[in-house]
């Protein structure tokens, strides 16, 4: 394995939610890549279970041409000073108007690490009941989908989202291993 330094970086464009630009590095051999690069300021995304439901959300992905995409609950690490934890708590609420009263991180995995710094922090989230005063963003079009566990096969075979994939597949293997 091979150690490197960087040695340089120039941002291209600043949008609201990612920054694009070019990061140099240099080997210990002493050569040097340029690497594009999107910076990303993180995200969380929530598996909510209940005894006999796991609780998705269909909503139009319009840049990757999706209009219902099955996916998990999910957002940015938007909110400054606020911990993974917390922002996964504060998009179950919005986003499919719940909270749970027992938490486990499960994972944290790069998105796409050949080109983006994008990091989500995958949460089960169990023990669920109704959040008061929840607050949906207006800009998003989302439907809650209660999904039986017992159809979970159907759900993996839906879906195309890569965050949502990792959760509803480390379930299967969890409710086929009887650790769930």
């Amino acid at each position: 394995m091979s150690s490197y330094e960087r040695i340089g970086s120039e941002v291209v464009w600043t949008g609201k939610m990612i920054t694009v630009g070019v990061e140099r590095f240099r080997y210990v051999d002493g050569k040097q890549a340029t690497r594009e690069k999107v910076w990303h300021p993180g995200a969380v995304a929530i598996l909510p279970i209940d005894s006999e439901t796991v609780w998705l959300t269909r909503q139009p992905r319009e840049v990757a041409g999706l209009t219902r995409s099955l996916e998990i609950p999910a957002g940015k690490l938007d909110v400054e000073g606020e911990a993974p934890l917390q922002a996964a708590q504060r998009e179950l609420a919005e986003e499919i108007g719940m909270q749970a009263a027992r938490w486990q991180e499960l994972k944290a995995f790069y998105t796409s690490a050949g080109f983006s710094d994008e990091r989500i922090t995958c949460y089960l989230a169990q023990e669920l009941t109704p959040a008061p005063d929840v607050h949906s963003d207006e800009d998003e079009r989302i439907e809650i989908v209660p999904w039986p566990l017992t159809e979970l096969d159907a759900a993996i075979g839906e879906c195309e989202d890569a965050k949502s994939l990792i959760a509803l597949l480390w379930l299967a293997r969890q409710l086929a291993s009887g650790q769930l």
